[in-house]
């Protein structure tokens, strides 16, 4: 199928902001568009204010950064969690695959990233001064690096490890049941959560 001859600007416009996002190709963006026509005036309004409610209402919770829909996510603000155990996370996705365990009971942390010179991102891109303050205060006493298993991972928990290290505060990591250069929230529950369960102390590679 060729796209060069919309038969409607409109059509065009909307496939071009579908096709925009990550992973989605113009064959698709065009399925996504017409079958979002196919579909009563209501649900399309019901579809476009969801994404518009979720841009201009969305938080980033103050402690952790994780996406919430309060100022304190539901994390941060359980009591029964552990306040001395913080899992370091790249995203938001990974949050969710941990929590997915039911084998973590602390809180996280999400850097936002990892860091990747090829693409631009250094240290001062995380959010990682933040996560210092945190194990400064003294409360922490483990820090869980549960980042993916790739080059770019890697350097990051090293760096982490700099920074952290000086601080009286276990540092930990996965047990290596999760692959080499896997994303982790690819990886399935079973895995992951053994992996924090024998989670193994943090050594630096030099």
């Amino acid at each position: 199928m060729s796209f060069t001859g919309y038969p409607s600007k409109l059509l065009e416009n909307a496939v071009s902001e579908f096709a925009s996002l990550p992973g989605i190709g113009r064959k698709t963006a065009f399925r996504l568009v017409m079958s979002l026509l196919k579909r009563d005036s209501a649900e399309v309004r019901k579809f476009g204010e969801s994404l518009i409610k979720l841009h201009e209402e969305i938080h980033y919770c103050k402690i952790c950064h994780n996406i919430s829909d309060t100022e304190i996510c539901n994390i941060c603000s359980d009591k029964n969690r552990d306040m001395s155990m913080i899992c370091v996370v790249e995203n938001i996705q990974d949050v969710m695959a941990i929590e997915n365990t039911r084998q973590f009971k602390g809180l996280y942390h999400v850097l936002g990233g990892i860091i990747s010179p090829i693409d631009g991102v250094g240290p001062s891109d995380l959010k990682i001064d933040s996560l210092e303050d945190k194990v400064r205060n003294g409360v922490v006493r483990e820090v869980i690096f549960a980042l993916s298993t790739t080059m770019e991972g890697d350097t990051t928990n090293y760096y982490l490890y700099k920074r952290l290290s000086k601080y009286d505060v276990r540092l930990s990591t996965l047990a290596r049941g999760v692959a080499i250069g896997d994303e982790l929230e690819y990886t399935d529950e079973i895995t992951l959560g053994r992996s924090i369960i024998n989670r193994t102390p943090f050594t630096s590679p030099v």
